[in-house]
């Protein structure tokens, strides 16, 4: 089977089924395993908005979308000459990847009959459901399971540990120029690490806010979790946060490798969340996963 990946979160779960040599087509933004665009050809690119500001983001994204312009290039003709057997993409939203009806058009456009799966998880179970979801379409059904009940079975540790213990009210914080609260899986793997999510949107997507509206949930916990960053540029944006929330204790997390992206590593988010919520209940959170900035 030849599969294209066109979101980050869909190469990480490929991988994670054993199926990297199966995998012939990625996306610019590909980079958990760190070798996953070695050797593949790149199928859809955007901006590269490292240099910029995350106001001067929040603008860009808006006025593309405002012009209904795509945020994302599917380099078409790349795609039609892997003869790809199946295209895993989304719908779930526009600043994240190329929405799948797109896909869906640029193919009947090539004449190419590639299977194509939208991945669209609203909660951390679901998240999980589509692992399973990808190991019926490659054919890997027991691996899926394997792999699913193994990340449950780490959820359920982590549950017991936290158990009757004081839950902690936490503002996860996905954007700082202007403000995002957190939604879709994001509350959930506050609920699984033993917090209690506030200001925040359970399975419906990320929503602007306020500083003001997010003092107004009385958080005792902010984590900046920025789409699209790494633990350094999370940091930066955590900075921010910091001065707009005064005497509140302010974490960092690595956003696109723990919370962000709906894939095997979410478990990886809520044992890190853990650490910070209830620091000694079990392993510190690894090199790289969290940092205190208040």
């Amino acid at each position: 089977m030849r599969v294209v990946s066109l979101l980050p979160s869909a190469t990480e779960i490929v991988y994670a089924l054993g199926l990297g040599d199966q995998l012939v087509g990625v996306t610019f933004e590909c980079d958990e395993p760190a070798s996953a665009r070695q050797d593949k050809t790149v199928v859809v690119g955007g901006r590269d908005t490292s240099g910029m500001s995350p106001a001067a983001i929040d603008a860009y994204v808006r006025a593309r979308l405002a012009a209904g312009e795509d945020l994302y290039t599917l380099h078409a003709g790349a795609l039609a000459a892997l003869a790809p057997d199946l295209i895993l993409t989304q719908d779930l939203c526009r600043v994240c990847a190329l929405p799948a009806g797109h896909v869906a058009d640029a193919l009947d456009y090539l004449g190419c009959t590639a299977e194509v799966v939208s991945l669209d998880p609203y909660s951390l179970d679901e998240v999980l459901t589509t692992i399973l979801t990808v190991g019926e379409h490659t054919g890997t059904r027991q691996r899926a399971g394997h792999l699913v009940a193994g990340l449950r079975r780490r959820l359920s540790v982590i549950a017991d540990r936290v158990a009757g213990r004081y839950r902690p009210a936490v503002a996860v914080v996905e954007w700082v120029d202007p403000p995002f609260c957190a939604g879709h899986w994001i509350p959930d793997l506050v609920t699984a690490a033993g917090g209690r999510p506030v200001a925040a949107r359970p399975g419906a997507p990320s929503e602007q806010t306020s500083w003001e509206q997010i003092a107004a949930a009385r958080p005792e916990v902010i984590v900046v979790a920025p789409c699209g960053f790494h633990l350094d540029g999370a940091a930066a944006q955590a900075e921010q946060a910091a001065r707009q929330l005064p005497g509140l204790p302010v974490w960092a997390i690595d956003a696109d490798g723990l919370v962000v992206r709906p894939g095997p590593r979410l478990v990886d988010g809520v044992e890190a969340l853990s650490t910070v919520l209830h620091p000694g209940l079990g392993r510190a959170a690894p090199a790289g996963a969290v940092r205190r900035i208040a």
